[in-house]
């Protein structure tokens, strides 16, 4: 708690089994799917919103706690508690199902493909996917995707860092980078 502080930390981070759920996330976002059940944060509260068949700028409301939060986070410092935390991660990488690997690699690698994600010049369309049967969907919102199939067949990870608004986006891209930059000087 003492680099975000306690009021931060109790808001933004599920704090139970969190090396599982860092590794386990971590893991994940290269994939197709990353479930927010596992992830190390809670969910950005409110609903997903589209203006125009385009994501709403609105949305970067629902996630700005999140990137003020990384964007106090000193990399140097962040690096430092991945340091300290590391033999629990790889702990929790080995019980995920992959013993005798690293997950010092395995993160790097993970961030190298969230850099490479594509910045588009404007908030990118969605459509409403369509849930035949005689059951409505509870919450229709979480059922958009990318109308551009080259967005939509990219990983988790990257499909949520789309979602951010273009200064969000590329704030927390510059964090990552210069994240990657501490952990791999090791």
């Amino acid at each position: 708690t003492g680099l975000l502080g306690r009021e931060a930390v109790l808001a933004l981070l599920q704090t139970d089994g969190f090396a599982e759920r860092v590794v386990a996330t971590v893991d994940a976002l290269p994939r197709g799917h990353a479930a927010p059940r596992l992830w190390p944060v809670h969910p950005a509260e409110g609903r997903f919103t589209v203006d125009g068949g385009r994501i709403a700028a609105a949305n970067e409301q629902r996630y700005a706690p999140f990137v003020r939060m990384v964007e106090r986070l000193d990399p140097a410092a962040a690096a430092g508690l991945y340091r300290r935390l590391q033999p629990q991660l790889q702990a929790a990488y080995e019980n995920l199902g992959y013993p005798g690997r690293r997950f010092d690699d395995r993160l790097l690698e993970v961030v190298d493909h969230l850099l490479a994600t594509p910045q588009p010049d404007s908030p990118p369309a969605v459509t409403l996917t369509e849930v035949k049967g005689p059951i409505a969907p509870e919450r229709p919102w979480v059922r958009y995707e990318y109308a551009d199939p080259a967005l939509e067949s990219r990983s988790a990870g990257q499909r949520i860092l789309l979602r951010l608004g273009d200064a969000q986006r590329r704030s927390l891209i510059d964090w990552l980078r210069a994240f990657r930059a501490q952990v791999a000087a090791r």
